[in-house]
């Protein structure tokens, strides 16, 4: 059997084995640090631009010919063309070519806001903005790029070359007689062709590229947990900053005790009468019938706390009444500053009444 030295425990303890705390993540996230994947962010934007693109094509095809049209209209009504002419020229024109590329800025706007939003959630901070000199060491710079995550991208580059590549030329080489027909055709439908193919190919690479990207998402997760890892001692350490020290929290509540415990001693001197067990229980009652609707209980205890009671009451001159079954009923049920419940009633003024008589003798 191997012993594990002190030296080899403290390894252990260090060895970052232990998933995240969910602490270790929100403070994580605040920072920034979250599960990111650009590529996907990038292969939605890209698929649904291009369906956008389908779909409204001839929408925008109209606009763009009505705009030129408009364009060399106003150009051929001009007969002088001055400065200030020019410039409605120029304002017209873009408010027309606004219309048109709005709706693709939207989408491609909303889209990018959306791919993020399902990756990590809706987060606003400004930790990624702060100056950190450590992003410009030189040392780590060059750590990075030959590490793992470098290798993994130039891996990624080559596939995303390797998949688009494939996907284009195989569209090229199923439409391979409409393309070398071209030069035979009008411009119109040289155009049309052109965009038929266009759009096949960016449809079919942004599918391609959504397929990398998910496979890169996997791999950004995996590295996110990896760096979010955790060792023992990490976990006790934040246990104790979110919890406090377990030593010293005892000692707290030590304190505590000891100061409850001198409250309580303070108030035997006043009691009128201590009901004992006779050892094992002790409790400190006073009545003041000015003040008070029923007897209340100033102090109890059991153990030694019962004998430091009846110590300080036989040192005060207080009367001490054995009575077992009520001692042990007041101990149970009512805690110190309490009223004694109605049911104890008739015992507790039979026993102060044995008080006050023998106080009247005295």
């Amino acid at each position: 059997m191997k012993l594990l030295l002190p030296l080899d425990i403290q390894y252990f303890a260090g060895e970052k084995t232990e998933k995240a705390t969910p602490k270790k993540r929100r403070d994580a996230r605040k920072k920034g640090q979250v599960v990111k994947s650009q590529d996907l962010s990038s292969a939605i934007l890209f698929l649904v631009l291009f369906l956008f693109l389908v779909f409204m094509a001839p929408i925008m095809f109209k606009g763009f010919v009505s705009f030129f049209n408009e364009s060399i209209e106003k150009y051929i009504l001009f007969d002088n063309i001055t400065a200030d002419t020019v410039m409605n020229i120029y304002v017209d024109s873009l408010s027309e070519l606004a219309v048109i590329l709005l709706p693709v800025m939207a989408v491609a706007m909303i889209v990018a806001m959306f791919s993020n939003f399902l990756q990590f959630g809706f987060l606003f901070t400004t930790e990624t903005m702060k100056l950190d000199l450590k992003k410009i060491d030189p040392i780590k710079g060059i750590k990075k790029i030959i590490s793992l995550r470098a290798i993994v991208n130039l891996i990624k580059s080559l596939l995303k070359v390797a998949f688009i590549g494939s996907v284009t030329g195989m569209i090229i080489w199923m439409n391979l007689d409409d393309v070398l027909s071209l030069s035979f055709h009008s411009p119109w439908d040289t155009l049309t062709t052109v965009a038929k193919l266009a759009a096949m190919m960016g449809i079919a690479s942004a599918i391609a590229l959504l397929i990398i990207a998910i496979l890169d998402y996997i791999y950004e997760k995996f590295e996110y947990e990896k760096q979010l890892r955790m060792s023992k001692q990490d976990i006790k350490d934040e246990y104790k900053n979110m919890e406090g020290d377990p030593l010293i929290k005892s000692k707290i509540k030590q304190r505590q005790r000891e100061m409850a415990m001198r409250r309580m001693m303070q108030e035997v001197p006043k009691a009128d009468v201590v009901i004992t067990n006779p050892t094992h229980y002790a409790v400190a009652l006073r009545y003041d019938d000015g003040s008070m609707d029923a007897p209340k209980v100033v102090a109890k205890g059991a153990d030694f706390v019962a004998q430091k009671i009846k110590m300080i009451a036989k040192e005060n001159d207080i009367v001490m009444v054995e009575n077992r079954p009520l001692a042990r009923a007041l101990y149970d049920q009512v805690e110190i500053g309490e009223e004694v419940p109605e049911e104890f009633f008739k015992a507790v003024a039979e026993i102060l009444a044995y008080v006050y008589r023998i106080k009247r003798k005295i």
